[in-house]
């Protein structure tokens, strides 16, 4: 019987109910979906699992150890009761990283050393040595989770956060990212084969997500996770899953996706991390202005993040274009049904379109939401 691991997998605010779906599928039990994760459970192996074709997750982070605690000391204490020499190897460099929720410790930096202390004093007393610290570059990241009154502890499987794909080359101004971009497709419930549309796709991220989906291409196959330089880490066991996920996946061929963007320089961005990604001939590039361009298919998906505008004198210039964008919808879009995020909640007003779902999403901090249009000849228009 293999031992059953407990794990968190954080996620963008509002993805947390698809996370959970995408976990059961990859054989996760004990699903528990709360507000920014997801916690699950099964055999260590899982996490390799999951990290490597997960679209939505940002981490996977697994449990190691905790309890309750009253000051900085407590944490101390429960941080150096945990054999830390028994993960990782002395010669790692670690890094530690601390979020609370209602805790009644005044100082999170403070905190985040004692647990540091307490980890290179565990090494010390076992090796007599302690390993370095590096907070831009670690090779081992571990966490913190504080309550009012628990602290969890865990060391983070993913390594670098799991949007990082290790495809995109180019970033645009204000890129996605890659597992909101996934969940923002997967919310507008398209399926591969079925005409998709970016008609302002920047640097192309949604495009890029929406071709690996095509392909069955798993998320994390063309990068490493810090699960690698775990003690326990089974190479073997890895490398199976890898040779797995490349067998399932499909060779390169034109889908229906499409990209437009009235910037050559988005476009070279976007043509550029298509090819990196081993994807060129996959998806349709070319410029246009989403005002004036046909949509590329008689029905299909249009998913977009098109710009709201945040310097001065931007606000005017998009108060005209959003209803020009409406209009856009309804002349050329008949039959299609798009999905449009955007931050501020008076310019999807403009469109003078009815949104038939509202549904929150956070970009990082910013507060969001991805309005659905059906577009039907004759009856959307407010």
């Amino acid at each position: 019987m293999q031992k059953t691991e407990q794990f968190f997998a954080t996620c963008p605010r509002g993805l947390e109910a698809l996370l959970a779906d995408e976990l059961r599928g990859l054989g996760a039990e004990a699903i528990e979906p709360v507000q920014g994760g997801v916690g699950f459970a099964g055999p260590f192996e899982l996490c390799y699992r999951v990290n490597l074709h997960t679209r939505l997750a940002s981490r996977v982070l697994w449990r190691v150890g905790g309890g309750e605690y009253f000051d900085e000391e407590d944490v101390y204490h429960g941080t150096l009761s945990i054999d830390w020499p028994k993960f990782f190897a002395l010669q790692r460099t670690i890094m530690v990283k601390v979020t609370a929720q209602r805790s009644p410790l005044k100082s999170l930096e403070y905190v985040t050393l004692k647990i540091k202390d307490a980890v290179c004093d565990r090494f010390r007393e076992v090796t007599g040595e302690r390993p370095s610290v590096d907070t831009r570059e670690p090779e081992v990241r571990i966490h913190a989770y504080l309550t009012a009154d628990m602290c969890t502890l865990y060391l983070d499987t993913s390594g670098q956060a799991l949007f990082k794909r290790g495809l995109r080359k180019q970033a645009g101004l204000a890129p996605l990212n890659e597992n909101l971009a996934a969940g923002m497709i997967l919310l507008s419930g398209w399926q591969p084969g079925e005409p998709f549309f970016d008609p302002m796709c920047g640097s192309g991220t949604l495009l890029m997500e929406a071709a690996l989906m095509a392909l069955n291409i798993a998320p994390g196959s063309g990068r490493d996770f810090g699960f690698e330089r775990l003690l326990c880490f089974d190479a073997l066991q890895w490398q199976t899953l890898r040779e797995e996920a490349r067998a399932q996946q499909l060779a390169p061929t034109p889908q229906p996706i499409f990209g437009r963007d009235l910037f050559g320089s988005s476009l070279d961005d976007a043509r550029a991390n298509i090819v990196a990604a081993g994807l060129e001939g996959v998806v349709e590039l070319k410029q246009g202005n989403v005002l004036e361009v046909p949509a590329p298919a008689l029905t299909g998906v249009i998913v977009t993040n098109p710009p709201y505008g945040v310097r001065i004198g931007e606000q005017s210039e998009l108060a005209a274009f959003y209803p020009r964008l409406g209009d856009w919808l309804k002349r050329r879009c008949a039959g299609w049904r798009a999905y449009i995020l955007s931050a501020d909640m008076a310019l999807p007003k403009l469109i003078r379109l009815h949104a038939s779902r509202r549904t929150p999403l956070f970009n990082g901090a910013l507060e969001c939401r991805l309005f659905e249009y059906r577009m039907v000849t004759g009856s959307a228009r407010d």
